[in-house]
């Protein structure tokens, strides 16, 4: 609806006066979206003709709001009227489930029947209930001190203020200075691994707050400090040494993100082993060398590598005979298996009781071949390794055996083991 005449000649007045007494106050003082908001007027006086309320910060007639006619009641809306608001008889205006639209500054201008006029001023701030607020990541993985982090808090709240946490406290301090000056974007360059965790943001004015859900954000890094142990707490040296037939499990370990990707290797060949520990359930002389731990990174793209040496203990340097099995019975193969044997060694023979040139099943050569003695039946068969296969057992073969070895040192050594052979049935 148009002024009328009338409202018309209210805004062509003379100001002859601007009135300081003239006050307005907002009730309820922070009103939130939705609320019945009352903009109170203090400090009128004089006998009143009409009242102008404007929507804007002059008194333009593009920003009038309404007129009101004190002596009829009638109200006539203007350009910026929504339907929502009504003038009171005492110059107050209400406006009914206020919107976020209707904040900003707000102009009572009152007329005497003189045509004198003064203004009044007073200003609307609506606070909406926020909606929960989303955490955008540019990536939710990151490798350390290679990728950048962005993280954005969306809102559709763009007057809200924001604020940061990090596994529910506050930023680290590298981080509060990656912030945008609205602080809804947090930039960090170089990520680093002790800023792994969540994040979340927070929107608030002075009626709502909202916090989003967390995103995790997960930094790749490593292997470092790859290391070799005998077990999963003991560090070990460059140097392990071990007892002649006992187990060992050798752990590698690193610090990294994710796990690694495990390859042993032994004395510089692959073993076939992917997982984060060897076994070594029987040690002799033939397991000793050089056992090597290389870990990989498939996020990082590193490696790394650690190894050390196992070695026979001093005290395992003696020879020991076991038959395997250990019961053989008639008709079985059984092994002379000889632990410990000397490294340096020349030659050996295995001897059918004491240790004579009548009694000799087999001699082994420097150059490796064996050639049979006086008392091979055929059924024996020397190993480099000094063990002793005896086939097709039957009773007869019960009896000691003798080994005798020769070192490149000239130390002869013989031992000599006792073999009983079950008959069947």
């Amino acid at each position: 609806m148009a002024p009328s005449g009338y409202s018309w000649l209210l805004l062509s007045a003379t100001f002859l006066n601007v009135g300081a007494e003239i006050s307005i106050t907002l009730e309820p003082a922070q009103p939130t979206e939705g609320d019945n908001v009352t903009l109170l007027v203090h400090g009128l006086s004089g006998e009143l003709l009409a009242y102008n309320w404007y929507a804007g910060p002059t008194l333009s007639v593009s920003y009038l709001l309404a007129s009101y006619i004190v002596s009829t009641g009638d109200e006539t809306p203007g350009p910026v009227y929504t339907g929502r608001e009504a003038v009171r008889p005492d110059g107050s205006l209400d406006i009914q489930g206020i919107l976020p639209g209707h904040s900003g500054t707000y102009i009572l201008q009152t007329f005497n029947r003189q045509f004198q006029t003064e203004v009044g001023y007073g200003h609307v701030q609506v606070y909406e209930i926020l909606a929960q607020p989303t955490v955008l990541a540019n990536s939710t993985a990151l490798v350390e001190r290679r990728d950048t982090l962005r993280l954005t808090c969306s809102s559709p709240s763009p007057t809200a203020e924001v604020r940061w946490f990090f596994n529910g406290g506050a930023l680290p301090v590298a981080l509060r200075l990656g912030l945008s000056p609205d602080g809804r974007t947090i930039s960090r360059h170089g990520i680093r691994r002790e800023e792994a965790g969540a994040y979340q943001c927070e929107v608030w004015n002075p009626v709502s707050v909202s916090r989003s859900k967390p995103v995790n954000l997960t930094v790749y890094f490593g292997p470092e400090r790859v290391a070799i142990l005998q077990d999963s707490t003991t560090r070990t040296g460059c140097t392990i040494k071990v007892d002649f037939n006992t187990s060992l499990t050798l752990w590698c370990v690193s610090r990294s993100c994710p796990e690694p990707e495990y390859v042993w290797a032994f004395n510089g060949q692959a073993l076939r082993n992917g997982q984060d520990h060897l076994n070594i359930s029987s040690m002799t002389a033939a397991q000793e060398g050089t056992y090597t731990c290389i870990v990989k990174n498939t996020k990082t793209l590193l490696s790394g590598s650690a190894s050390v040496v196992v070695k026979l203990s001093a005290a395992a340097v003696a020879m020991m005979i076991v038959p395997v099995p250990t019961k053989p019975m008639e008709g079985q193969d059984v092994t002379l298996t000889v632990q410990g044997y000397p490294k340096d060694l020349l030659v050996y023979a295995w001897y059918r009781g004491p240790a004579s040139e009548p009694n000799r099943l087999l001699s082994q050569l420097p150059s490796g071949t064996w050639i049979a003695g006086p008392a091979h039946t055929g059924r024996e068969v020397g190993f480099p390794n000094c063990s002793l296969l005896v086939q097709k057992l039957n009773l007869t073969d019960t009896g000691r055996y003798t080994l005798k070895t020769v070192t490149l040192q000239g130390k002869t050594e013989t031992l000599d083991v006792e073999l009983q052979v079950t008959p069947l049935g």
